[in-house]
């Protein structure tokens, strides 16, 4: 099998990203792995799709770390591959990374993985369906049970009375955006400064008002889900609590957040059984979803992290059963070439 990762640029992954361990991972099984970027495309005047890719050798590695290595080594050589030729592209970029700074970037992996589709390729998650979730606004689709009541606006007005009806404590954030960045907490500490964070934010656009759970003074639990359900490994799944700095509202571990195992409950299944609807109509092949309480505050479909962190606290691979998934999903395209489309591929 060729494998194709699709990241905002090869200078910005580390050893410990989840896309290191999934690429040392089909690696390891003996598969072809790609690495593509954003400049890297090329649509030939044939129609044919071509893309400048990172070749990392086939071998094995001790671990994704040292597979990283090799990566970032003269092993790996530079080539142009035709992606009619590539069995799988996983697009494992971050979007809002680029939106500031090259907007044109952003969408490229959805264009680009339309593309590929056409063409054949296996593309997860699904680019259509991405393309409707490049802001939080597609956060919005999911079960009102499982969301923390919500206004998007860009007027201060709509915001001060959302802040009247829940006392005085909400969340604010842009629409867009990932990672904990420009994400404030109103309260009576600081109510004096709203328009100041409704300017601010609203500079990028759109603003989320988001009603403050309680719960998530303790942080908040990171669930992969693969093909619509938890992942997991017999009766370890793939989590873990993601804890606030001092004196943060963050918990994304890139923001200061500490990561802490977990143990999943019957709440969180049930929240996760909520959306899984949803995630499978959308063909969202790997999400990782945030829960409080019972509600979830964000759902990223994009590049999902933390894999390693829930990998060594569980002591167990949780890289293996998704590449496993992907392997399926190859051969289901084979024994049926003309049944499922993209989507259907996505998810079975």
């Amino acid at each position: 099998m060729r494998i194709a990762f699709f990241v905002n640029d090869l200078a910005t992954e580390f050893p410990n990203y989840a896309t290191t361990m999934l690429s040392w991972q089909a690696r390891q099984r003996g598969h072809e792995v790609f690495y593509v970027t954003p400049d890297d495309w090329v649509l030939e005047a044939d129609e044919t799709l071509q893309a400048h890719v990172r070749a990392v050798p086939k071998g094995k590695s001790a671990d994704h770390r040292e597979f990283f290595k090799v990566l970032r080594s003269g092993a790996s050589e530079n080539m142009k591959v035709n992606m009619a030729e590539v069995d799988v592209l996983l697009l494992r970029n971050d979007p809002a990374n680029d939106a500031q700074d090259r907007p044109w970037a952003a969408e490229s992996g959805i264009l680009f993985g339309r593309e590929a589709v056409k063409r054949g390729v296996i593309v997860l998650n699904d680019p259509d369906s991405l393309g409707r979730a490049t802001n939080k606004l597609y956060f919005q689709s999911f079960p009102a049970e499982v969301r923390a009541e919500t206004i998007i606006t860009r007027n201060s007005d709509d915001i001060k009375a959302f802040a009247k009806k829940h006392k005085g404590q909400i969340i604010l954030k842009p629409l867009q955006g990932s990672g904990g960045s420009g994400v404030f907490k109103l309260d009576a500490g600081n109510a004096s400064n709203l328009n100041q964070m409704v300017e601010a934010i609203g500079r990028d656009g759109y603003i989320i008002a988001q009603e403050y759970v309680d719960a998530a003074k303790k942080g908040d639990i990171r669930l992969f889900m693969l093909n619509g359900h938890p992942l997991s490994i017999a009766d370890k799944y793939c989590a873990l609590r993601r804890e606030q700095a001092k004196g943060d509202i963050r918990s994304n571990i890139h923001a200061g957040g500490k990561a802490k195992a977990v143990e999943i409950t019957a709440r969180e299944l049930k929240v996760a059984e909520l959306i899984r609807p949803k995630l499978i109509a959308d063909g969202m092949f790997l999400v990782g979803i945030d829960i409080v309480g019972e509600k979830i505050l964000e759902v990223n479909v994009f590049s999902p992290g933390n894999l390693v962190s829930c990998s060594e606290m569980a002591g167990v691979d949780f890289s293996e059963p998704i590449i496993s998934a992907v392997e399926r999903k190859v051969k289901a395209k084979g024994d049926y070439p003309h049944d499922f489309t993209n989507r259907h591929l996505a998810i079975i």
